[in-house]
């Protein structure tokens, strides 16, 4: 399985303030978070994280290690070069465009108002608005704000066959 995530800002306590996130500190956060990440990810399963990992670079090969599955990087505007580099990733990249269940995807931290494909029903996935930006048709946010605090699928995002 292939799910999508983004913005979860492990150990960043003002994400909790501007996000309005439902957590007491930062601790509570992160244990939600990776509990919720685990429940729905087995390890044979493969995980696109759209940027805003955490707080803190020298975190994050631990954080990694606590989540199941493969896990992919979308750089995202507060990952630094720390970020990239920790053991953890299967891949990192700037952008990416991948074929999921058929369908084009287009893949970045930042929304896009145009993208590859957008006029033969490609979808753009992405983070960094954390569930705030009115979406385009066929243009999700994968954040956990937007998310329940948890990876989806593809097919969850679409909804029934006939909404895409």
């Amino acid at each position: 399985m292939i799910l999508f995530t983004a913005d979860t800002h492990f150990g960043d306590h003002r994400a909790i303030n501007i996000s309005r996130r439902p957590f007491e500190n930062a601790a509570a956060m992160d244990a939600a978070l990776i509990a919720n990440w685990n429940a729905r990810v087995s390890s044979g399963d493969e995980v696109w994280h759209l940027g805003d990992v955490a707080r803190r670079p020298e975190a994050v090969a631990g954080l990694l290690d606590q989540l199941n599955g493969r896990k992919h990087l979308i750089r995202g505007n507060n990952d630094p070069a720390d970020t990239l580099a920790a053991a953890g990733w299967d891949s990192v990249h700037e952008y990416m465009e991948l074929e999921v269940d058929g369908r084009a995807l287009v893949l970045c931290h930042y929304p896009f108002r145009s993208w590859n494909g957008q006029h033969r029903k490609s979808i753009n996935l992405h983070g960094h608005s954390h569930g705030r930006l009115t979406p385009m048709p066929r243009q999700f946010d994968v954040g956990v704000d937007a998310r329940g605090f948890a990876p989806v699928t593809l097919a969850e995002l679409l909804g029934p066959p006939d909404a895409a």
